[in-house]
């Protein structure tokens, strides 16, 4: 018989022959789920299997709901883990099939049950790769205020360039309004080009070209402003992640690692 601390091994982590088997077929049942919601937004497909796939999506929900619920159990702090990342994407997972119930094709929804699939870090030991991308997380909230100011910038000129075109073309060139020129003056910035609202007067069409040139220096400036703010920043050591807490469910513990960097519980 398996005592509470085994199990809460065997769940949380994967540095041995049972803890990876129990991840691998976790990740088996989730790529077997998702494919499933996939095949089953396919109308041929339901039309002939609609049934099958009903009762394997009640079955994925009902083993996903048993290992949510023991997460929960295992866990010393319940809400560290119900909080977390992989607490939230675990509970997203279940919560459309039993919404599936009231409202109707919510099960669909299911497929945000891929994000699970990143576990996969842990279970093939490429946690090293975490530090980059904590090193491009922290560069983009250093430069998050920067970013912000930028986007207010943006928003002001395509306020000021929706209501120049809104005056200069007006409702019989199809720009009926000023948010509707908005609208348009996002989708010209931005290079998209849908071509549903067009300019048709000779100064509204220099207008668009304007904005168009701007729309390329504009698309530069984000860019810019994360990369100036990892240039500041040293490059990350390659760390190798070799464990996940079993009482916050954080997966940076780093070998040689006596307590865990985000709840500071003590790592077996």
């Amino acid at each position: 018989m398996l005592d509470k601390k085994r199990l809460a091994h065997i769940v949380f982590e994967s540095n041995d022959r049972v803890s990876r088997l129990f991840d691998i077929v976790l990740l088996i049942l989730i790529f077997g789920s998702v494919t499933v919601a996939i095949l089953d937004s396919v109308q041929s497909l339901k039309d002939e299997y609609g049934q099958t796939f009903y009762y394997l999506e009640l079955g994925f929900t009902f083993l996903f709901t048993i290992e949510y619920i023991l997460r929960i159990w295992l866990t010393t702090k319940p809400y560290k883990y119900i909080s977390s990342f992989f607490g939230i994407v675990d509970l997203l997972a279940i919560l459309p099939v039993y919404l599936s119930f009231f409202v109707a094709n919510t099960q669909l929804l299911s497929v945000i049950r891929a994000l699970r699939l990143l576990r996969i870090v842990r279970i093939l030991k490429l946690g090293r790769y975490l530090a980059e991308a904590d090193f491009i997380g922290d560069s983009l909230k250093a430069s998050a205020a920067k970013i912000q100011l930028f986007l207010f910038s943006v928003l002001t000129i395509v306020l000021i360039m929706g209501t120049v075109m809104f005056v200069i073309e007006g409702p019989e060139h199809g720009f009926t309004s000023i948010p509707v020129s908005m609208y348009w003056a996002i989708v010209t910035l931005t290079t998209v080009g849908f071509g549903d609202i067009t300019p048709s007067t000779p100064l509204g069409q220099f207008m668009a070209s304007v904005i168009m040139l701007l729309g390329y220096a504009i698309i530069a400036v984000p860019t810019g402003i994360v990369t100036a703010e990892m240039a500041k920043r040293k490059t990350p050591r390659h760390y190798e992640f070799l464990k996940s807490c079993t009482h916050c469910s954080f997966e940076g513990i780093e070998l040689g690692d006596s307590y865990c960097r985000k709840c500071g519980t003590k790592v077996d």
